[in-house]
């Protein structure tokens, strides 16, 4: 559950905030995206979870589109430091739903339990690490309701559910759908920012949905 805290929250989210300073965002997202690969890998390694045909098709389609959403992509070696906090997000988060799985697949704790005291670990090491580097910033009325509204919802509340779903779903699984935040984004930037999906992108998030779907068609027997 220490290990946990310290991956999920301290180093995954922490490192993300920071990539972002460095990167622009689609370039962090894709680094993010390839937590699939990895988890896939992870997981056959040590929960012997092995995704059978179906899924290994649905995962070749879902880099499929990962590959024509993100095409072109440019790295400057200017972007170092972005591009090692990216890698160190990508790399926690990874290991994060393997341990994540490894927690709650044998049902013995609630999610919300593992929720409170893995978040509670990684949050409190993540405040200490940003007072020490960046000093305690004075917040207004509109940044604490900002703060609150993260704070129950897009992490309390999500992540209790992504424990919930590491119950039955194997961890590639969970990680693929966790990855639809691509196509969710895409389409509530274009309904609320205005940003174009021009036809090259919309390709790609079709081929990453239906990833996605092969892949959630057959179940790995192992996640019973």
């Amino acid at each position: 559950m220490i290990l946990l805290g310290v991956l999920y929250y301290m180093i995954a989210q922490g490192g993300q905030y920071v990539a972002l300073a460095h990167l622009p965002a689609i370039t962090v997202s894709l680094m993010l995206s390839l937590t699939a690969v990895v988890v896939v890998i992870l997981g056959i390694l040590f929960l012997k979870e092995i995704p059978v045909l179906l899924q290994w098709l649905g995962i070749a389609v879902f880099l499929l589109g990962l590959v024509v959403y993100f095409y072109p992509v440019s790295f400057s070696t200017d972007d170092w430091i972005g591009l090692a906090f990216a890698l160190a997000a990508m790399l926690s988060t990874s290991f994060s739903a393997i341990l994540g799985r490894l927690i709650n697949r044998s049902k013995t704790l609630p999610p919300v339990i593992v929720t409170v005291i893995s978040m509670a670990i990684g949050s409190v090491l993540m405040l200490v690490w940003g007072g020490i580097s960046e000093g305690i910033p004075s917040l207004g009325g509109r940044e604490w309701l900002i703060v609150l509204w993260m704070a129950v919802v897009n992490t309390a509340f999500a992540f209790s559910l992504w424990n919930l779903t590491l119950q039955t779903l194997t961890a590639m699984e969970s990680s693929l759908i966790n990855n639809t935040m691509l196509v969710q984004i895409a389409i509530l930037a274009w309904a609320f920012l205005g940003e174009a999906i021009d036809l090259k992108m919309g390709i790609g998030l079709v081929l990453v949905s239906v990833g996605v779907i092969l892949v959630q068609l057959k179940s790995n027997k192992t996640a019973d």
